[in-house]
């Protein structure tokens, strides 16, 4: 029984050698890919977390310069605002040179150059590298503005598309359309628009009311009768 026990232990012994050997001969066999695998989950991790610092501190950067030009524009030194703005445009980091060609825009709008302004915000709503989102409130400025200073066709190209019942943006777009048309005495037109906001149940409060008494107004001119 001793023998049997000896013997055991030995081919256990055995058998662990051999297991070490092994381990030994792939280690040996296989060590510069391991090395390499691990340095780069190192170098990657590391890599990783340089550039998150980086964006964060690009991003951060340029954050403080737009709200540095917003600043400006409200305290009435546009010009100073418009250079940072225009700067931004070139080198601005994630969302900010879009935002700097909204801005200024808008800067160019409030000096009452507005055919230049809804030329700027038609570009950027034509900008297909941009998110929908944004483009599609430039396009929405661009017709606000056009409502004062272009005809009905030129506000319906900007928004018609935005202006069915699936698309968030309608409410404006609707609002736009019927104050053009009514502008160009097109009145069937405007109370047709003023009509889908009256009758929207997810239209703003004040959308709603501006609706209603552009319809009262359209009714007591008595040109649709």
């Amino acid at each position: 029984m001793t023998m049997m026990n000896d013997d055991d232990g030995f081919i256990r012994e055995v058998n662990e050698e051999l297991r070490s050997e092994q381990m030994q001969s792939i280690w040996n066999r296989f060590k510069p890919a391991i090395i390499g695998v691990a340095l780069l989950i190192v170098f990657g991790v590391a890599g990783s977390s340089f550039y998150q610092w980086w964006e964060s501190k690009q991003s951060s950067a340029s954050g403080d310069r737009y709200l540095s030009a917003i600043k400006d524009a409200e305290e009435n030194r546009k010009d100073e605002a418009a250079k940072v703005l225009e700067a931004l445009t070139k080198d601005g980091f994630g969302a900010y040179p879009v935002l700097a060609r909204m801005r200024l825009a808008t800067l160019k709008a409030e000096k009452g150059e507005a055919a230049s302004a809804v030329a700027d915000f038609t570009a950027i709503g034509k900008d297909k590298s941009i998110p929908t989102a944004i483009r599609n409130a430039a396009r929405l400025r661009a017709a606000w503005l056009l409502v004062d200073v272009g005809t009905y066709e030129q506000v319906a190209a900007e928004v018609e598309e935005l202006a069915v019942p699936s698309s968030q943006m309608r409410h404006g777009a609707r609002e736009a359309l019927g104050l053009s048309a009514y502008k160009g005495d097109d009145y069937a037109k405007a109370r047709d628009w003023f009509q889908l906001i009256a009758d929207d149940a997810e239209a703003p409060g004040g959308a709603i009311n501006r609706a209603r008494t552009m319809l009262a107004l359209i009714t007591a001119s008595g040109k649709l009768s």
